[in-house]
């Protein structure tokens, strides 16, 4: 084990000062980058408008289906005024719309659908155009209208002097993808409430639209079920404190809605249940050993016709707490050991006819759960291992593509059959790889095989992956962002416009800076994250943090030089990240 050893203030001092001359540097560059994820056309001038916190604001225009009263725009307004103006503070604390305005943002919608929630179909396409004195943002949806918002807050930017300017700019903007998820697993390590609904409010600022809850699988069931709570009860971390309420679940579900993402629950079986079975008896298959039960238990019980009992009342539950019309069943990576080994299973499989092909079993289970929630109106997903051994393909609606490899192998086989399709392949950002390593995550060609127009069209988007094993409240958003940003855009933009990493780098780097700003990365308890000067850092270090809270120790690059040597030398040697192989960090606070 390489022991670190201790800081010397003459060592950092070479480094503090080639830091001071970036500040010098950056300062003046204050002018907005760009707009992430990139709109599909985009027109801006030096014409330059000023704003003030004081006078602007957001109104209604007069052919708007949508009107004053909508609560879900009006919560807009307010939040993105907060997030436009964020230096700004009313002097009795409560913002108020301006008697006489120099500057408003004019909102129209075709469509009334305040009170619903995203769905599938729902348009997100938005026209903004900004000149003297105004703004108008137009869409069909009032999804649109907040896509148009997020882009309308990134076009802000200050000076020197901390006055706020927007430039003369007129965007169509629409999504690529129709799905743009963000998956979090709340069974592996529980994570609170309150960091579920900031990774929303990350996910709005990337124009995400749905958060794919994993929210129950082997280690624990943190879901209190109203029909059966001994299920969290006996099957969560902690009966209590590591649950998720159904006032907890209509939260998240409210939060999300609030910001035009929606909400797919993925309750995984067959396999993955092993926390089903400590709340409900006789669920799980009985594992035997010298033909005899060994105690342990595997796979969800497919040959018991209370199984499907059990799953008819728990899905027609979950689909009525759950609003959107997609559910996902997972399917995935189930050990046939258990159901191999059970002789109660093995007479089951001959009466059906299936033999000893333990895959058919697993289609025929699969099946019924599909069944059970199509009952309930809902369409459901499932991860690709139950389409590659599922013989009538033609059951399943949409597949998930997870594994590596030639996943765009798999995707072109899965349209082929006529089914829809979900990619996260290549979008795994738990496993282990260096954090700043972004552009293995903008370089994705969703479409890049051989298909017909028809198979392309039935790619409906994809989806980053962010599996708990690793990962809690403590790391979930360095660990998220920006890389995730990086898939958004892929998922939002034209491809064409967007293949260049050299050309997105400006802009993703400054809408870190505005993810920072916004408190993405905060931690209530510590102060980690905060007052960064973004974006000398970011250009130097990527996707780590702030620089005057970071010591590093034991680095040496490639060319044998101590990082020392090099912040005596050359700082701009920073620039070529390749350079270099980090040992070991050691975080201080550090006051200059």
């Amino acid at each position: 084990m390489k022991v670190m050893r201790a800081v010397n203030t003459k060592q950092c001092a070479p480094i503090i000062y080639a830091l001071l001359q970036l500040i010098i540097f950056y300062a003046g560059l204050n002018a907005v980058k760009g707009v992430w994820p990139l709109p599909h056309a985009l027109t801006s001038s030096v014409e330059q408008y000023p704003l003030n916190p004081q006078t602007f604001a957001f109104d209604y225009g007069k052919h708007s289906a949508t009107q004053q009263g909508c609560s879900l725009l009006d919560a807009a307004f307010r939040r993105y005024f907060l997030l436009i103006f964020p230096d700004y503070t009313a002097e009795n604390g409560q913002l108020e719309v301006a008697a006489n305005n120099s500057f408003s943002l004019y909102i129209s919608t075709d469509h009334n659908d305040c009170e619903n929630y995203p769905n599938d179909d729902s348009s997100e396409r938005y026209n903004l155009s900004v000149s003297a004195g105004q703004a108008s943002l137009n869409a069909a949806t009032v999804w649109g209208i907040l896509r148009g918002l997020e882009t309308f807050s990134q076009l802000v930017y200050q000076d020197d002097l901390g006055s706020y300017f927007v430039n003369e700019t007129f965007i169509e903007d629409f999504p690529r993808f129709q799905f743009r998820g963000v998956l979090l697993d709340t069974s592996r390590h529980y994570l609170p409430v309150h960091a579920i609904l900031k990774t929303l409010d990350a996910m709005s600022y990337s124009k995400f639209n749905v958060f794919h809850w994993h929210i129950v699988d082997d280690p624990s069931f943190p879901y209190q079920s109203r029909s059966f709570p001994e299920l969290s009860k006996k099957g969560a971390f902690h009966p209590a404190t590591h649950i998720y309420t159904q006032s907890d679940v209509r939260r998240v579900i409210s939060y999300a809605r609030m910001r035009g993402i929606r909400v797919l629950p993925e309750f995984d079986s067959p396999g993955h249940t092993g926390s089903w079975g400590k709340g409900q008896s006789h669920l799980l298959t009985p594992c035997y050993k010298g033909g005899a039960p060994s105690g342990t238990f595997g796979p969800v019980n497919p040959a018991l016709q209370s199984t499907y009992q059990f799953m008819a009342s728990f899905f027609k539950e979950v689909t009525s707490v759950f609003p959107d019309s997609y559910i996902h069943l997972g399917g995935d990576e189930v050990d046939f050991s258990c159901w191999r080994s059970n002789p109660h299973v093995r007479a089951f499989m001959q009466k059906m006819g299936f033999g000893g092909d333990f895959p058919k079993l697993e289609a025929f289970y699969i099946e019924n759960i599909v069944n059970i929630t199509s009952a309930n109106n809902k369409t459901s997903i499932v991860w690709q291992d139950v389409f590659d051994y599922h013989e009538r393909r033609s059951a399943l609606s949409v597949v998930e593509v997870w594994k590596h490899g030639c996943y765009l192998c798999k995707v072109r086989q899965v349209t082929k059959a006529g089914l829809r399709v979900i990619l996260a392949s290549p979008w795994y950002l738990d496993l282990p790889g260096p954090t700043h390593n972004w552009a293995r995550y903008y370089t994705v060609w969703p479409l890049a095989f051989p298909g017909s127009e028809k198979q392309k069209r039935l790619v409906i988007g994809g989806e980053v992956c962010m599996w708990g094993e690793y990962v809690d409240a403590t790391n979930l958003f360095p660990k998220l962002w920006p890389r995730a940003s990086a898939a958004a855009e892929r998922l939002w933009s034209d491809e064409k416009q967007t293949s260049s990493v050299e050309k997105a780098f400006p802009r993703l780097e400054d809408f870190r800076c505005k993810l920072l700003r916004c408190s993405t990365f905060s931690n209530s308890n510590s102060t980690f994250f905060e007052a960064c000067f973004c974006d000398s850092f970011f250009y130097l270090l990527s996707s780590f943090t702030c620089f005057l809270e970071f010591v590093f120790l034991g680095v040496e690059s490639k060319q044998g030089l101590s990082m020392w040597d090099i912040a005596n030398t050359n700082i701009k040697v920073f620039e070529d990240e390749q350079n270099f192989t980090f040992r070991s960090i050691q975080i201080i606070k550090y006051n200059v």
